[in-house]
C-alpha cells in the first residue's frame, strides 16, 4: 500500500511543503514540483553526481536522497548559489575557465566543488582530481574543470588574504 505524506523542504533559503511517497528521490521533487532544473537525472543511482545537491552544506546525490531523509534539512541547488548577474565565485570561476561543454556534468562538478572547497580551501590538484572523481563528465572536460577548481580556491585566498 503507497501512502503519501506531506514534507516540509528549505531549498535555496525558501520553505515549500511536498506531498509524495516518502521514498520518491528528493531530485524528483526539486525537478517536478519545484521547477529547479540545474540537478539533473543522470543514472538513477547515485553514481554519475549530475544530480548532486548540497545538504546542509555537504554534496548529496538527489536522485538516491529518499525525500524523507530530505526534509527538514537545508538544501541548497546550483540555483540558490547565485545568479546570472552575481554568478558565486566557483560559478565565475567555471565560467572564466570555460569549463563546460555539455553542461550536463556542470551542476555535480560545481555543487561537489562548493562543498570541498568549504572544508578544503586550499587544495592541491591531486585533492581536487580526488574529491571530483566520482563526478562523470562524458565530454572530457575534467582538465578545465579541475582548472576552474583551482581558480575558484585561489580567488578564495586572495580575497581573504585582501579582507580587513
Amino acid at each position: 500500500m503507497r501512502t503519501t505524506r506531506r514534507f516540509s523542504l528549505r531549498v535555496n533559503g525558501a520553505d515549500h511543503v511536498v506531498e509524495g511517497e516518502p521514498q520518491t528521490p528528493l531530485l524528483y521533487f526539486l525537478r517536478n514540483d519545484l521547477s529547479l532544473n540545474s540537478p539533473k537525472f543522470g543514472c538513477g543511482l547515485g553514481e554519475c553526481g549530475a544530480c548532486t545537491v548540497l545538504l546542509d552544506g555537504v554534496a548529496a546525490r538527489s536522485c538516491a536522497l529518499p525525500v524523507r531523509l530530505a526534509a527538514e534539512h537545508e538544501i541548497v541547488t546550483l540555483e540558490g548559489l547565485g545568479s546570472a548577474d552575481a554568478p558565486d565565485p566557483i560559478q565565475q570561476a567555471f565560467i572564466d575557465a570555460q569549463a563546460a561543454q555539455c553542461g550536463y556534468c556542470i551542476n555535480g562538478m560545481i555543487m561537489t566543488a562548493k562543498a570541498f572547497l568549504a572544508v578544503r580551501p586550499n587544495p592541491s590538484e591531486a585533492e581536487v582530481r580526488e574529491a571530483l572523481r566520482y563526478n562523470l563528465c562524458r565530454c572530457g572536460t575534467h582538465v578545465e574543470i579541475v582548472r576552474a577548481v583551482m581558480l575558484a580556491a585561489e580567488r578564495g585566498r586572495t580575497q581573504k588574504a585582501a579582507a580587513p
